[in-house]
């Protein structure tokens, strides 16, 4: 059960910003993933009046506000055009569309929860945050950096020349992933991110050049060995290590095929 003394919308960033520097206060997004814990919170922060909840599309670039609901984003058909169906393919099995329809990008990313397909997604492309404090920060390395009170504004995914691929194992459809596994080519250089290792999505790059003629059988099964030897798995209740640890190749082997058969 969730519980708020205090309910507040504001009319700008800054001023969400200086709520959010209170401990107890929290920016509640969608509330898909908050409201399944206990939490007692000061003051709940809505962003809905700061108009995030739109996706601009320009000629370099998608700008993704915070507020933009995961069905947005799977329905969105220059994304969807750009990233070959990966994006669709990696949010279609989250839960059901009622859920996606609530939760939200800048929710789904703020958590850098070690299952999100989202997050698994957009570190195969050249991704970004913009954080109100903090600016433009890449999203590998927003990844990896610990939580704070900063404001997450959007999401930017620049549009360079490249085909994108997303593969996942799950226990049944709806459920977490088991593994989840995103390939990328930008201007011909190649990136795996694998995610629900269970933990948070780590990018693989190819720098023993092992692609470096293409994508064939014999170098997508390469890769595959290179990543089993370099993402560390362990288990949880969606699987134990040694299962992570054997599906690690095969997804990564699909992906990187994959990206020979989409765009």
């Amino acid at each position: 059960m969730i519980t708020f003394q205090k309910y507040v919308r504001p009319q700008t960033v800054e001023e969400a910003w200086e709520l959010n520097q209170k401990k107890r206060n929290r920016i509640v997004g969608g509330m898909m993933w908050l409201k399944m814990g206990n939490h007692s919170i000061g003051t709940a922060i809505d962003l809905c009046d700061l108009g995030l909840n739109e996706i601009e599309e320009t000629a370099d670039e998608f700008r993704i506000g915070a507020m933009v609901t995961l069905r947005q984003l799977e329905q969105h058909v220059g994304l969807a055009a750009y990233s070959c169906g990966a994006v669709a393919a990696a949010l279609k099995d989250i839960v059901g569309v009622q859920f996606r329809n609530g939760a939200t990008v800048g929710g789904s990313l703020w958590r850098r929860m070690g299952f999100s397909d989202v997050l698994t997604v957009f570190l195969a492309m050249d991704s970004y945050v913009e954080l109100h404090q903090a600016g433009i920060v890449p999203l590998e390395q927003f990844a990896n950096m610990r939580y704070d009170n900063d404001v997450l504004v959007r999401l930017i995914v620049r549009k360079r020349p490249g085909a994108f691929a997303y593969r996942a194992v799950r226990k049944q459809r709806t459920d977490l992933p088991s593994l989840n596994c995103a390939a990328g080519v930008i201007e011909g250089e190649y990136r795996v991110a694998v995610g629900s290792r269970p933990a948070r999505a780590v990018v693989l790059r190819d720098e023993h050049g092992l692609l470096a003629g293409g994508v064939t059988e014999q170098s997508a099964a390469a890769f595959a060995q290179f990543a089993v030897e370099n993402v560390v798995v362990s288990g949880n209740m969606w699987g134990s290590a040694e299962y992570r640890r054997a599906l690690v190749p095969v997804l990564v082997r699909r992906a990187l095929l994959a990206l020979e058969e989409v765009c």
